[in-house]
C-alpha cells in the first residue's frame, strides 16, 4: 500500500482509505456489523491506515465499531471524525450564522462524544461535517477547535465541503486555519480540478476525496434493471432515468478506454489518486470483496495522460442529492 502526506499535517496515511458511512446502517441498507468489522479488518490486515467516519454516521455507531477495531490493533491507524452542525442542515445553507451550526460548546461537546465512541483518547482529523465560507471570522467555533487542540483531544483540524460546491471553501483554505478538506472527487464531478485542488495544493492542505465511485454508480453495476432495499438512500440518489443516465455514460467511458466495464472500479479510483494534491481517497467498503479489490489500486500507480485525456470530456455536471 502506497502512503502520501496529508498535507500539513505531516501524517503519512495510505492512499486508500476507509469510508464509514455505509457501516453506519441508516442510509445504506444491508450491511452487518459482523461483515462490517471483517472488512475492516481486512482493510488493515492489507496496510490501510485512515479510516473516516462521522457523529452522524447512525448516530455515533459507525464511530464504535470504528473504535472497536482500531483499538484491537497495535499499530497506527488514523482516525479522522466530523461534527454535525447543530440545526442538522446538510449542506449549509446560504445566509445561515455560524452560530445555528458550529459554536465553541457544540465543537467541544461533539468532540467529547466522538471520543466516548470511538474509546480513544484522541481524533486524529476532527472535521465540520458541512461548511460555509460565509463563517470565516464569525463565531467563536475557532476558539473551541483550539482549546481542543491544546487539550490534546484533536491533532488536527479540517472540514467537509458542502456537496457539489468545492469552491465553497477556498476563503477557509486561503486563511491558513484549516489542515484538510474532504471534497466529493470522481470522473463526473471533476469540478474541484479548477480551482479547489489547486488552492489545496498552494497551502499544503490535505484531501481526502469521497464519493469517488458516484455512490456506485461509477462501479458499472447500476444497470436500469438496479433494484435498492426499502429505506436506502440510493432509491433517491437514483431516482427516475438517473440509473439509465448513469449507465449510457459508464458505457461509454468502458468503449473509449478500451476496456471492460468490470475495470470500472479500479479506472475511478485511480482518475482521483491521479492528481497530485489528493492525499487519499475513501470508498465505501463494506465486504472483504470491495475491500481486496480496491487495495489493490493503492500501489501509487496512476493513469496514463492518455487515459486521463480521454476521460476529460465525461465530465457531468449534475447534483443527483437533490
Amino acid at each position: 500500500m502506497n502512503d502520501r502526506t496529508l498535507g500539513k499535517t505531516g501524517l503519512q496515511i495510505s492512499e486508500i482509505g476507509y469510508g464509514a458511512w455505509g457501516i453506519g446502517k441508516t442510509a445504506w441498507i444491508g450491511a452487518s456489523d459482523e461483515e462490517s468489522i471483517e472488512a475492516l479488518n481486512r482493510s488493515i490486515e492489507l496496510g490501510l491506515n485512515f479510516i473516516d467516519t462521522a457523529l452522524g454516521y447512525g448516530n455515533g455507531h459507525s464511530e464504535k465499531l470504528v473504535g472497536q477495531v482500531v483499538r484491537a490493533h497495535d499499530k497506527p491507524i488514523y482516525v479522522a471524525t466530523k461534527i454535525p452542525p447543530i440545526n442538522r442542515q446538510w449542506p449549509a445553507g446560504d445566509g445561515v450564522p455560524v452560530t445555528e451550526a458550529f459554536t465553541a460548546e457544540h465543537v467541544i461537546a461533539s468532540t467529547e462524544q466522538s471520543l466516548r465512541n470511538l474509546g480513544l483518547d484522541t481524533i486524529d482529523v476532527q472535521q465540520f461535517h458541512v461548511w460555509s465560507d460565509e463563517w470565516v471570522g464569525q463565531g467563536d467555533w475557532l476558539e473551541g477547535i483550539h482549546k481542543l487542540k491544546e487539550q490534546g483531544k484533536i491533532r488536527h483540524f479540517g472540514i467537509s465541503i458542502n456537496d457539489h460546491q468545492p469552491n465553497n471553501g477556498i476563503k477557509l483554505i486561503e486563511s491558513g486555519l484549516v489542515d484538510t478538506v474532504q471534497v466529493i472527487y470522481n470522473i463526473f464531478e471533476q469540478s474541484p480540478e479548477d480551482q479547489l485542488l489547486p488552492a489545496c495544493a498552494a497551502h499544503n492542505v490535505g484531501v481526502i476525496v469521497r464519493v469517488s465511485l458516484d455512490e456506485g454508480g461509477l462501479t458499472g453495476r447500476i444497470t436500469p434493471e438496479t433494484t435498492f432495499s426499502e429505506g436506502d438512500f440510493r432509491n433517491g440518489y437514483f431516482q427516475g432515468d438517473r440509473k439509465q443516465q448513469v449507465y449510457d455514460r459508464v458505457q461509454q467511458i468502458a468503449a473509449d478506454l478500451a476496456i471492460s466495464v468490470e475495470q470500472m472500479p479500479e479506472i475511478a479510483l485511480r482518475y482521483v489518486l491521479s492528481h497530485p494534491a489528493v492525499s487519499t481517497v475513501i470508498p465505501g467498503m463494506r465486504s472483504v470483496r470491495n475491500v481486496e479489490n480496491n487495495m489493490r489500486v493503492g500501489d501509487g500507480q496512476g493513469l496514463t495522460q492518455e487515459q486521463l485525456a480521454k476521460l476529460k470530456p465525461h465530465r457531468w455536471i449534475r447534483n443527483f442529492y437533490r
